[in-house]
């Protein structure tokens, strides 16, 4: 199968199944996304989800956390992986976003990139999620669902499959496209043991063609 008609099929088949995808994570403003997608790093969603309530109460604005220092917000982090070294991210984040862009969130991924505990990964989301931009964040399902599917091939960093994945995805489906495959990787297409019993995208599946040596459709 080409990779063009490849991309067609799984697009196709998740416009049907999974018409609504998004974010898991509990936010209610760009800030709040940005300090709890920094917080999900090798950390469940789960676990972020029920650290952030009380933080946010205390720290319900990027000023307010830019006044602290980090062993405060670690107080509020500690149950989630490398407190921290994201204790002194979220408060350096803050402090150069009240500086530098006046507590307004920026836009564009470079100027994202730019704060402290933001990596490409977290910048695209921010960038895809809130501003509905053409940007595709590779997290470890990402890489892993776009893999086995077929939809990159060769890649060893986050940034080849990233390539390869706006190149053929149409520019306004890349942010659902983006949840669509965390959430299938999260859920269906996990790391061990992949359910591929249970996958709705078997046919056009790279991974499970070569496993079960059917032909794709």
């Amino acid at each position: 199968m080409q990779k063009k008609e490849r991309f067609e099929k799984v697009i196709g088949w998740f416009k049907e199944n999974v018409p609504v995808a998004v974010s898991e994570l509990h936010y209610n403003s760009p800030y709040e996304l940005l300090v709890a997608v920094i917080l999900s790093a090798q950390c469940t969603d789960k676990r972020v989800n029920q650290i952030i309530p009380d933080l946010f109460k205390r720290f319900p604005t990027p000023e307010k956390l830019a006044e602290v220092e980090p062993g405060e917000v670690f107080d509020y982090i500690r149950s989630c992986s490398y407190p921290n070294n994201k204790a002194k991210h979220l408060v350096g984040m803050a402090r150069k976003l009240v500086a530098d862009y006046k507590g307004i969130m920026p836009d564009e991924v470079d100027e994202l990139l730019k704060l402290p505990g933001v990596g490409r990964k977290t910048a695209n989301v921010i960038a895809s999620v809130i501003f509905n931009k053409p940007a595709m964040a590779v997290d470890t399902h990402v890489f892993r669902v776009a893999a086995r599917l077929g939809l990159s091939t060769n890649s060893k960093t986050p940034y080849e499959p990233e390539k390869q994945l706006m190149a053929y995805i149409p520019e306004e489906m890349i942010p659902i496209a983006h949840h669509w495959l965390i959430l299938h990787g999260r859920y269906i297409c996990v790391a061990r043991k992949p359910k591929c019993v249970i996958c709705g995208l078997q046919p056009f599946c790279d991974y499970f063609n070569k496993v079960t040596k059917q032909p794709a459709v």
